[in-house]
C-alpha cells in the first residue's frame, strides 16, 4: 500500500515564505526600519524567489554536507569558549541559538546558513582566536540577529549565489545578487544592533566589527574616529557605484550607524539609562537611511 506524500515543492516554498513574511512584518524591536521595509519587497522579485527555491534544494541536497564535512560541533567540551559566547549572546537577545559548528573554512568568518527551520551557525576557528571573549560574543550576536529577524534563507541565498553560481539559472544570478546585496546592506545595520545589544559595550562591538571586516589582529589599537571618516569617493564617483556591488556598507558607515543607535532612547532604556531627551528609534532610522544610501 502506497503512502500519500505531498511532493509539491512550490506549496512548501509558499508556506515557508508565509513564515518569512510574518518575520518581516514583525522583526525585532531594534530592527532597522529600512531593512524591514526592503525585505517585504523581496517576495515580489522573481529572480529572488527563484534563488530562494534553488538555495533550499542546494542546501538540503549538497551544500550542508559539504560545508560541515570538516566542521566540529561546538559544545561545552568541544571549543567551550565559542560555546559560552554563543550561549551568552543567545540569552542576552532572548533568541534560541542554532547548532554551532567550528570550521577551518576560509570562505566564512562567522555566519548563519541554512533554512529558517534548520539554521547552522558556522564559526571560523582562526578568526575566533583573534577576538577576545566580548568581541567573539558580539560577532555571534550579530549572526543571531539574522536568526531573530528572519534573515537566514535570504543570507544563505546570497552566499551561494556568489560562491556556487553555476548551480543557479544563469539569468537569475546577477539580478538576484544585486537585489539581495541591497537588502543585505540594510540587514547588516539591524544585526550590528543585535551585536551591541548582546554585549552592551559599544567599543567592543565596534572592535569586533572592524576586525571581522578589515582583519585587524587581536590586541591592535582600535580608533573608531578613523573609521567615522568616509572615504572621499563614498558619495560620488567610483566609490558610490562600487558599493552597489557590496553586501555590507562601508565600515565607516556601519560605525556611525551603530553610534547613532547607541545614542537612541531605545538603547538607553534597554541598558538602564535615562532615555529622556534621546532620539527615538524612528528618528535614528531616518538618519541611518540617509547615511547608508548609496546615492
Amino acid at each position: 500500500m502506497s503512502i500519500g506524500v505531498d511532493f509539491d515543492f512550490a506549496k512548501w516554498i509558499a508556506a515557508r515564505r508565509g513564515s518569512m513574511e510574518q518575520s518581516a512584518r514583525e522583526g525585532a524591536v531594534y530592527a532597522f526600519a529600512g531593512e524591514r521595509k526592503f525585505r517585504r519587497t523581496l517576495a515580489m522579485a522573481r529572480p529572488v524567489t527563484m534563488a530562494l527555491e534553488a538555495t533550499t534544494r542546494l542546501w538540503r541536497d549538497v551544500a550542508r554536507t559539504e560545508l560541515l564535512g570538516t566542521a566540529v560541533k561546538v559544545s561545552d567540551q568541544q571549543y567551550p569558549r565559542v560555546y559560552e559566547a554563543a550561549k551568552a549572546a543567545g540569552a542576552a537577545l532572548r533568541v534560541r541559538v542554532p547548532v554551532v559548528f567550528a570550521a577551518p573554512t576560509d570562505s566564512i568568518k562567522v555566519k548563519v546558513l541554512g533554512t529558517e527551520d534548520a539554521p547552522h551557525l558556522i564559526v571560523n576557528l582562526e578568526l575566533a582566536e583573534k577576538l577576545d571573549d566580548t568581541e567573539l560574543m558580539a560577532a555571534i550576536g550579530h549572526e543571531l540577529g539574522h536568526v531573530q529577524n528572519g534573515h537566514i534563507l535570504y543570507a544563505t541565498a546570497l552566499h551561494y549565489l556568489t560562491h556556487s553560481a553555476a548551480f543557479f539559472v544563469r539569468w537569475v544570478i546577477q539580478p538576484a545578487i544585486m537585489t539581495l546585496q541591497a537588502w543585505s546592506r540594510r540587514a547588516e545595520v539591524t544585526c550590528d544592533r543585535a551585536a551591541l545589544l548582546a554585549v552592551r559595550d559599544l567599543d567592543k562591538t565596534l572592535g569586533s566589527l572592524v576586525k571581522l571586516e578589515l582583519g585587524l589582529e587581536k590586541g591592535s589599537a582600535f580608533n573608531a574616529e578613523e573609521y567615522l571618516k568616509q572615504p572621499p569617493d563614498v558619495k560620488k564617483g567610483v566609490g558610490r557605484y562600487a558599493e552597489l556591488f557590496r553586501s555590507h556598507p562601508y565600515v565607516p558607515k556601519r560605525v556611525q550607524a551603530l553610534r547613532l543607535f547607541a545614542g537612541s532612547a531605545l538603547y538607553a532604556s534597554v541598558t538602564g539609562q535615562d532615555p529622556a531627551g534621546k532620539p527615538s528609534l524612528p528618528d535614528v532610522d531616518k538618519q541611518v537611511s540617509d547615511l547608508i544610501s548609496v546615492f
